[in-house]
């Protein structure tokens, strides 16, 4: 246990320090719990943040007892420390929370915080590298020339609603697939609705008074078809390799209430060009609206959930005018009208990978034969989720993140386990294709 990696505590002006003997805990939902499943280095793109207002916790190497750290003293000076956690680039996807617990502080804001501490050769995440492909790679984004290829590119669409939104997510948010569209490669987005609904407990585009600071603006004027048509087949027609327009982004609602205007967008481009892929990401909860976007052309839908147990699901999403059977019901008319299915899940160590929510996953993927799952670790402040997770869902004990990825492969042979939507010519090895 002395060659654990340490705890990792930050002073108020959030600098980082190691403990000179504590080492680093973990949180698996409700639970804290020594160091396990050994970290790998701070991948390079990846950093280190305080939490503001959470106290680190601990293992003393010598009793094996955990230790709330409520002072430290550094350079002759005591104060109250802070957790310290990692976010991940691209293609990472955590395993393990940081060990904390709430102090005196706010709602934390919405990031997908893991489990951090300090290695024998530096700083270490607990986290699986889930998705080793580099076209997400984030020296590839937000380079010198992003400014000049934006102006560029609204000038050849002038008054563009949907790119006036893009605008703000690729330069102020640094949104890798809104920048596509200005790349005019690989992924490229097309934000469609200000509606939702939907009320997300951890929605990156709305929140309360009392919740945290959205992490992103949401759209406020909702683009006509030909608009995003004109967007989305600029892109198809232009865009080289592996070239996918999406509808449903993190700085709009719901895509699904506008579905009539997503059609005629889907139309317009089909109509002038049969290149690339049309997907959708969504919650799925209008069947009918989805059913008419398959009548349009589109051929990739991937829904968002963090849960395939009904009262949890609907604890988290809030769903307004729709239920998880809804939900359920769209992902079997995907597979009925043989589009490429993913689901992007919302993961969180501790509550996802319970016994019993990794049963009901399984016999998801199974039942419709899903292409590809999309772990995506839930941006969220931890406390928060566990608020909305606690006697929600299927019971049992955590069997860990990375146990949790190998049943569900073993569950459905074929499917992909990955953090980016694959393109049309990657599709060919699919499960069920």
């Amino acid at each position: 246990m002395k060659s654990s990696p340490k705890l990792l505590f930050a002073d108020p002006k959030g600098r980082v320090m190691e403990h000179p003997y504590l080492i680093a805990t973990l949180r698996s939902g409700e639970e804290l719990v020594p160091p396990q499943d050994s970290p790998i280095p701070l991948p390079e793109a990846g950093r280190l943040v305080h939490l503001p207002g959470r106290l680190p916790v601990g293992l003393n190497p010598d009793t094996g007892e955990l230790e709330l750290v409520r002072e430290m003293k550094v350079s002759g000076k005591s104060f109250v420390p802070n957790a310290v956690g990692a976010l991940l680039p691209p293609g990472y996807t955590r395993t393990f929370l940081p060990g904390e617990v709430k102090g005196d502080g706010p709602i934390l804001p919405q990031w997908a915080y893991t489990a951090a501490a300090w290695g024998k050769d530096g700083p270490v995440a607990w986290a699986i590298h889930t998705d080793k492909r580099s076209h997400w790679d984030p020296v590839k984004y937000s380079t010198p020339e992003m400014k000049a290829l934006v102006d560029e590119h609204m000038a050849r669409f002038p008054g563009s609603r949907v790119l006036k939104q893009l605008k703000t997510c690729a330069l102020l948010y640094r949104c890798f697939t809104s920048q596509n569209t200005f790349y005019v490669r690989d992924e490229a987005a097309i934000p469609a609705s200000v509606m939702c609904n939907a009320r997300c407990v951890g929605c990156i585009s709305d929140q309360p008074e009392d919740g945290p600071p959205a992490s992103h603006e949401r759209m406020d004027d909702g683009p006509s078809g030909e608009e995003m048509g004109a967007i989305g087949l600029y892109h198809l027609e232009h865009a080289p390799g592996r070239t996918m327009v999406s509808f449903g982004q993190g700085c709009e609602g719901e895509p699904l209430t506008r579905y009539k205007a997503i059609a005629e967008a889907i139309r317009y481009m089909r109509e002038r060009t049969d290149k690339g892929s049309i997907n959708i990401n969504t919650n799925a909860s209008l069947t009918h609206g989805l059913a008419a976007l398959f009548d349009a052309g589109l051929d990739a839908v991937r829904v968002s959930l963090n849960s395939a147990v009904k009262d949890l699901y609907e604890a988290y999403y809030k769903p307004v005018k729709y239920t998880w059977e809804d939900v359920e019901a769209s992902i079997a008319l995907a597979r009925e009208r043989g589009a490429y299915l993913a689901l992007n899940l919302l993961l969180f160590p501790g509550v996802t990978d319970r016994e019993g929510e990794v049963q009901a996953l399984e016999r998801l993927v199974s039942k419709y034969r899903v292409d590809q799952v999309q772990t995506r670790s839930l941006a969220i402040d931890p406390l928060q989720y566990l608020e909305v997770a606690r006697d929600k869902g299927a019971g049992g004990e955590p069997v860990g993140i990375r146990d949790l990825l190998k049943r569900l492969k073993a569950a459905r042979p074929g499917l992909i386990i990955g953090n980016f939507a694959r393109g049309l010519e990657e599709r060919d090895n699919a499960a069920g294709r």
